[in-house]
């Protein structure tokens, strides 16, 4: 019998679990391909992986395993659900304790902490992994978020952090999350970011296209000419490619129906803020803009119907494109201040004590919200690691302070001429509200105990005392429950 070579397997051979092989074949490490389709494997073996005789193929699980060095490792790279529990099954009775498998689809967190459980308790270690950088990154360099079994991470780290992304000083944009969902919760929050990013972008397109006459042309070079500051990202520089990218001389983005398309991470990312109350109330916009958009017919019906503004802007257009700038860069922040809460929040319900400097790093490479901006977050958790919100740094204060006016100034006139923002419109209500040492909460609170006898706190005694009024002496002094979330 021969000697194993195998050094991990990956199963799952669409375009991300090709190219996470290649990848990891290019860095000198040996792996098993697998397919449930078998024949893919033979195709990918005479195809993509012609000439690498450090990929093998296994035309059966039992080969698969039989071909990887002890303690095994093998990869899921399926479609998440029901497929990667139908997998785990499949893979435990061939594999032994000490054995991992990993999970490096988009699976939901709180199916990664249950299956952790699990593969635990059958003696074996489980990693659910977020791998951010689409196809491209998984190729040449993606972020990787590796959460799960803490005994696992030293048997991977050196094949995950090689085939990372690196930032400038070479450090790879991956790191060990934390325990059992941790590193799928951080990449669903990255994905709703995401959501918020390309939202923000949108936002500034559409004022730029209908509220100022922008042509193509003259955007892309704004989008390229924004990408060489504090903006420089991936989202930012793709769309100064897009918008000039033509087809028989004629603009393509001007042919795609404007239905945006989403796989459920930001309704994760949202759903799990509203278990949390916690208020991401930009990546929720982002979310709803795309089922807005989605409603492609009935929109159509009632622009015949409903009136409001044309567009029409009489200022100066220079100046307000630098406004559009900045009220875009202010709000980025929220939506990452957001994002920060959440997983603060996460933190300390799940236990899982998340770094959150390394995982600014993580992101700052390979995936899709990769940018400069998160060397500036990473500077502020290493100089505070307990910050309680980036608007409280001093670099994202003063950043907010210098952008507020033309962030004002974009709303108002988006408002004006008739253009929705609600990106940039619910980023600066926040902003707003957070930063109000008084809210309207009190009449809310008193409106409450009318109708419903729920009772609220006063400001005249400790915290933690509740009382209950007859407001029209009809009702009873009797208080309902209380509820926080």
């Amino acid at each position: 019998m021969t000697e194993p070579k195998g050094d991990i397997a990956v199963i799952g051979l669409a375009v991300m679990g090709q190219n996470l092989i290649l990848n990891m074949a290019d860095h000198g490490f040996t792996v098993v391909a697998f397919n449930r389709t078998v024949s893919k494997v033979d195709e990918f073996l005479n195809g993509a992986a012609k000439g690498y005789s450090n990929i093998l193929g296994a035309h059966s699980i039992e080969e698969m395993v039989r071909l990887l060095k002890r303690p095994r490792k093998v990869m899921l790279m399926v479609k998440a659900g029901q497929p990667v529990d139908e997998f785990i099954e499949l893979l435990l009775p061939h594999l032994e304790p000490g054995d991992v498998i990993i999970d490096g689809g988009n699976s939901n967190f709180k199916d990664t902490i249950r299956r952790t459980q699990y593969v635990e308790s059958k003696g074996l270690l489980y990693i659910g992994t977020g791998v951010s950088g689409g196809e491209e990154g998984a190729r040449h360099g993606p972020s990787i978020m590796p959460g799960g079994s803490p005994q696992a991470w030293p048997l991977v780290k050196d094949i995950f952090q090689a085939i990372a992304a690196k930032v400038d000083d070479g450090s790879p944009c991956c790191d060990w999350i934390g325990p059992d969902g941790a590193g799928h919760f951080v990449k669903m929050t990255h994905n709703g970011i995401e959501y918020g990013d390309m939202q923000l972008i949108c936002e500034a397109y559409q004022l730029m296209k209908d509220g100022l006459g922008m042509s193509n042309e003259e955007m892309s070079d704004t989008f390229a000419r924004w990408n060489e500051g504090e903006l420089k990202s991936y989202l930012i520089e793709i769309t100064a490619d897009i918008l000039a990218y033509k087809e028989n001389g004629e603009y393509v983005v001007d042919k795609i129906l404007d239905a945006a398309g989403q796989k459920g991470t930001g309704k994760w990312t949202v759903m799990t803020a509203l278990d949390f109350g916690i208020p991401v109330t930009l990546i929720s916009e982002a979310v709803f803009a795309r089922c807005l958009s989605a409603m492609k017919e009935e929109r159509v019906r009632a622009s015949k119907i409903l009136t409001g503004p044309t567009p029409r802007f009489d200022g100066d257009k220079e100046a307000f494109i630098e406004d559009i700038r900045r009220a875009l860069y202010a709000s980025k922040i929220v939506s990452y201040a957001q994002g920060f809460m959440l997983m603060r929040e996460a933190s300390k319900e799940y236990n899982w004590n998340l770094n959150f400097g390394s995982i600014a790093l993580i992101w700052r490479n390979g995936c899709i919200i990769r940018s400069v901006f998160l060397g500036k977050i990473k500077e502020a958790f290493d100089k505070d690691p307990n910050l309680s919100n980036l608007l409280l740094d001093d670099y994202f204060r003063s950043a907010i302070e210098r952008c507020q006016d033309s962030w004002r100034r974009v709303v108002c006139t988006a408002a004006q001429m008739g253009l929705p923002v609600p990106a940039f419109s619910s980023a600066l209500a926040f902003y707003d509200g957070y930063r109000a040492e008084r809210l309207p909460a009190n009449l809310l609170q008193a409106q409450r105990d009318y109708f419903g006898a729920h009772t609220y706190e006063r400001i005249d005694r400790p915290r933690g005392e509740f009382f209950h009024t007859n407001w029209t002496g009809r009702g009873g002094l009797v208080a309902s429950t209380t509820y926080t979330v």
